[in-house]
């Protein structure tokens, strides 16, 4: 809850509306700290267990070109087919990052984490097309249809509320940089795409790292691949910013450093503790998890001085019982 709540406080801090490329300069410093953690996991494995943590029980005598690449028995071939819950992952926290330059952290930080209630309309309007509601219904929990309704009612009526506030100061004759809510509810679509795309990469990781039917990765495996991947989005980041900037984007510099290396480094420990927190007990941290964006709004209101009108602050409360609600639910299914 404290890592991520920290992390989204860095992420607006760092991800300034001036700079266009803010949110892919923060993707850089995100897939350098993991990249470093990733190797500081493996170093960490291989000492406790030399060869078979990276080629496999069956080829710890056969250390060749063949069998470290594998697909059955090298790290590689895992982290080929976790590729696609983790890019999922990066692309909802990239455009997260987005978002972050246009709306304050108690409006992104509680959208952002609807992504449960998201995927359970998804569901609803699929099981309804395809007319197999009634099965769907007998999973669905009341404490799951309340929560849902909480956050899609939360999220509907914080657009209507943002569509007005910008209208307000469009009637008010404010210029276009003096206006704090001048993108409307089209703001809301940043963390509203992280929803969609975080809701996929959940479903994603599901279907991979099941135990008997996806690669059956454990915590410190899912680390290890996640890691290695978001090194790999943040130099392709970095390239990118070299051709389109053409000129290197340092990202040791000493404001960088306190803003987008800060906001990295508690969104590792954020991951750390996540997966190894609901590896052992999903009951009690799924709701906590869920809710990090309470700590996120108080942090916001604290070190950002955010100010939200009462029907903001509403709006947010609903989303907010409903992620509570989810989590809950969650934890439950789990026990």
């Amino acid at each position: 809850m404290f890592g991520w709540g920290f992390a989204d406080l860095f992420y607006k801090k760092s991800n300034r509306e001036g700079d266009r490329y803010s949110h892919l300069k923060t993707a850089v410093w995100v897939g350098l700290m993991m990249g470093i953690f990733s190797l500081l996991f493996i170093v960490l494995t291989l000492c406790k267990e030399p060869l078979t943590a990276l080629i496999g029980e069956n080829a710890a005598n056969a250390v060749t070109a063949e069998t470290l690449f594998t697909p059955e028995t090298s790290i590689f071939g895992s982290a080929v087919r976790y590729l696609p819950a983790s890019l999922c992952y990066i692309i909802s926290m990239v455009i997260g990052y987005a978002g972050m330059r246009y709306l304050e952290v108690s409006i992104v930080s509680p959208v952002q984490n609807a992504s449960g209630a998201f995927s359970a309309v998804v569901m609803f309007i699929f099981f309804t097309v395809t007319g197999s509601i009634g099965s769907f219904w007998e999973e669905f929990t009341v404490l799951q249809v309340v929560g849902t309704l909480f956050i899609v009612g939360g999220v509907v009526a914080l657009a209507i509320v943002e569509q007005r506030l910008a209208k307000n100061e469009i009637e008010h004759n404010l210029k276009p940089e003096e206006r704090k809510y001048r993108y409307g509810a089209l703001a809301l679509l940043f963390p509203i795409l992280y929803c969609v795309f975080d809701t996929i990469g959940t479903a994603a990781d599901g279907i991979i790292l099941n135990e008997e039917t996806g690669i059956g990765l454990g915590e410190i495996d899912v680390l290890i691949l996640y890691g290695l991947t978001f090194f790999l989005a943040g130099v392709a980041a970095w390239i990118f910013l070299l051709i389109k900037n053409k000129q290197p984007y340092n990202p040791f510099t000493k404001d960088e450093i306190r803003t987008k290396g800060a906001a990295a480094l508690f969104e590792q420990i954020g991951q750390i503790f996540y997966v190894y927190a609901l590896a052992d007990n999903p009951i009690v941290a799924a709701p906590m998890v869920a809710s990090y964006c309470i700590v996120s709004a108080i942090l916001s209101r604290i070190f950002l001085k955010e100010k939200l009108r009462a029907s903001q602050y509403a709006c947010i409360g609903a989303v907010v019982v409903g992620i509570v609600m989810m989590g809950i639910a969650d934890g439950l299914a789990e026990a």
